[in-house]
């Protein structure tokens, strides 16, 4: 009865790893999603942040010391060179006509109309980006009474492992956190030389030139910069998560057989992240398939690849085998 038992044990044994074993291998096949090449539009392009900065910042100083006599600008306003933004009287004219004064209207008529003002002149056409003084103020020669900035453009941070993608002339779209709906155009025409480090991260700043300033553009706004390293119109593209490596580190797609298709090189260009686009190897409107599990097909022997050396030929001798059989011991 033991023997019986035990008999009956391994059977049980026996067939539950048959089972799981046929189960696994079932469920183990590889499965393949087709996947249809489409044709569209792809762009690559770097993300990052900057600022609206005036390209040349010029600060206003009187060229005597006195007393600020009259404004003639705000902030805000748009200014020409040599237009006139303020009055100075000099510290001598300042003394005179406070002596004159006390002496009567006419003899203050008379000194202030020989002892002109100094005038304050715009030197560059521009913006009034700040005012530091009133009206009455003393100032000296080191003062500084405005601000000015010919053009407002965007300074973008680019981070070192991206600044080798960026060129002069490459296109840009600018967005303010201040106008989130609002984009505007722009031109890479300067990238700096010099890096700087912002939390033991080597940026490099990026200059760019909006193809016209909005009017609510203001110095110091925070941007949101998309540099576009390349961009095409009409490519044929598959998911990322279609193409996979060959053993020998080619980019490749399974074609053919749906059931067990073969690697296929492929070459590649412009990657999105999400995308990308095919320059050989397949066609708009081919498919191909997203392959997963344990298969790993080998490179079909027409679709070498091409930028990998062949593998050397076994040499033969006669057309026969050059492999020696086996003739056993040498006789004793």
């Amino acid at each position: 009865m033991k023997r019986i038992l035990m008999a009956a044990a391994v059977i049980l044994v026996a067939g539950a790893l048959y089972y799981s074993y046929s189960h696994k291998k079932k469920n183990g096949a590889p499965q393949f999603v087709a996947v249809t090449a489409t044709a569209g539009p792809i762009e690559e392009a770097v993300d990052t942040t900057g600022n609206v900065a005036p390209l040349n910042r010029v600060e206003v100083n009187p060229a005597v010391g006195g007393r600020v006599e009259k404004l003639l600008a705000e902030e805000g306003d748009t200014v020409k060179s040599g237009q006139l933004l303020a009055y100075i009287s000099s510290t001598d004219r300042v003394a005179i006509l406070d002596a004159a004064k006390a002496r009567g209207e006419a003899e203050l008529s008379k000194w202030a109309n020989t002892y002109k003002p100094t005038p304050v002149l715009s030197p560059l056409d521009g913006r009034v980006i700040k005012r530091d003084v009133v009206q009455g103020q003393t100032v000296g020669t080191s003062s500084v009474m405005y601000a000015l900035s010919d053009d407002l453009i965007v300074k973008a941070q680019v981070d070192e492992s991206d600044i080798g993608r960026i060129k002069v002339g490459q296109r840009a779209e600018i967005t303010l956190d201040a106008y989130p709906g609002k984009i505007t155009m722009g031109t890479v025409f300067q990238i700096l030389h010099e890096g700087v480090t912002v939390s033991n991260v080597i940026t490099y700043y990026v200059k760019i030139r909006p193809d016209k300033v909005p009017p609510y553009f203001k110095s110091e706004m925070t941007a949101n910069i998309k540099i576009i390293v390349s961009r095409k119109k009409d490519a044929v593209l598959l998911p990322s998560s279609a193409l996979t490596d060959s053993p020998d580190g080619a980019r490749c797609v399974y074609k053919g057989n749906p059931q067990r298709p073969e690697l296929a090189p492929v070459r590649v260009g412009i990657d999105d992240g999400n995308n990308v686009e095919i320059l050989s190897g397949v066609s708009a409107g081919e498919t191909v398939y997203s392959g997963s599990g344990g298969y790993m097909p080998q490179l079909k022997e027409d679709s070498s690849n091409p930028f990998m050396p062949g593998r050397p030929k076994a040499k033969t001798n006669g057309g026969k085998s050059s492999k020696k059989t086996d003739q056993g011991p040498p006789p004793m």
